[in-house]
């Protein structure tokens, strides 16, 4: 069985596309690489950031469904989702950044040896980053070139994905023996579950917590976690074995820029399994990536529909200079 290689995606809800895209362009400096629909629900931005070249791995993606209420944390939620940085100093930048655009943080902390800042947005949702001056394991991406963060402290790609959970000796089994993933590290009601490679870019962090009332889902909260598989042929080895453990899964999606498969994994808990290729800079030049409404081939006839479905947003960055502070 091939192993998953990592984290792919975090895909989560926003109150507001355009609030969205300022604080990741200008307050976290990563790239929006694709503005496209929801293609489940085309009256529905499809936001997608990453790192300079839309590696699978990097990308953290928004919906922004209309009328849809604020989320509510709780048990039973993908927590929190985690950017990779390269070293502790960065941190000591991002902290000084964070106070000075009054982006509200917990300060630097540590969990399993390795330093972290977690923060909130306007949604309270919840994100940490994580230094991999110690890490080994799945290689991060590359900084967003021209954005406006130095580049020796520029957010590289996603690291652990937190899942916080009443009935953990469940998840747990489903962790380990389904999507093959181990325990590594334990501290206090926080457990540590690594994939192939394993390190930042390959982790899951588990919180038990069955005290707090069951999560629910709206805006400021996460939608669903993916994890990166090789190929069609790898994703329909998945598909069976899915549903070889009793998972009923959506079948093959294609999502023109990835290949998918989708599974609830556990109560609120929606995973997606979605290949690194072919990424997304089949219909736009590396230079202009984002700017436009990019919609996949099966919309493109409904285009003049959509625009009219969705406010424009500007997002036109290649004329800009970003000043790096």
């Amino acid at each position: 069985m091939n192993y998953l290689k990592g984290v792919h995606h975090v895909t989560a809800i926003t109150s507001s596309a355009e609030k969205n895209y300022d604080f990741f362009t200008n307050v976290l400096g990563m790239r929006l690489v694709k503005k496209t629909v929801n293609q489940d629900d085309i009256q529905t931005y499809h936001l997608f950031f990453a790192d300079d070249k839309g590696s699978a791995g990097t990308d953290m993606t928004f919906f922004d469904f209309p009328g849809i209420p604020k989320g509510v944390h709780g048990t039973n939620e993908i927590s929190k989702t985690s950017f990779r940085v390269p070293t502790d100093a960065a941190l000591e930048y991002w902290v000084k950044r964070f106070d000075r655009l009054e982006v509200q943080h917990t300060g630097i902390k540590e969990q399993f040896g390795k330093k972290t800042l977690s923060f909130v947005d306007f949604d309270d949702q919840q994100y940490q980053l994580i230094s991999d001056e110690v890490n080994k394991g799945v290689e991060s991406g590359t900084p967003w070139q021209k954005g406006p963060i130095p580049l020796e402290y520029a957010i590289t790609g996603l690291g652990p994905v937190f899942v916080r959970i009443a009935n953990f000796d469940y998840f747990k089994e489903m962790l380990e023996k389904v999507l093959l993933f181990k325990e590594t590290a334990q501290e206090e009601s926080f457990h540590l579950f690594e994939v192939g490679e394993g390190g930042n870019g390959a982790s899951v962090i588990v919180e038990y917590n069955a005290i707090l009332p069951q999560a629910r889902q709206g805006y400021g909260t996460v939608h669903h976690a993916a994890f990166r598989v090789e190929d069609r042929t790898v994703l329909d080895e998945w598909t069976e074995r899915l549903s070889s453990f009793g998972f009923s899964t959506s079948g093959y999606v294609n999502r023109h820029f990835f290949e998918s498969l989708y599974a609830r994994v556990a109560p609120q808990i929606l995973f997606e399994f979605a290949t690194d290729g072919p990424g997304f800079m089949g219909d736009e030049p590396y230079e202009t990536l984002g700017e436009k409404l990019s919609l996949p081939p099966f919309l493109e006839p409904k285009r003049e529909q959509i625009e009219k479905l969705v406010r424009p947003i500007d997002t036109v960055r290649s004329t800009r200079e970003f000043i790096k502070e």
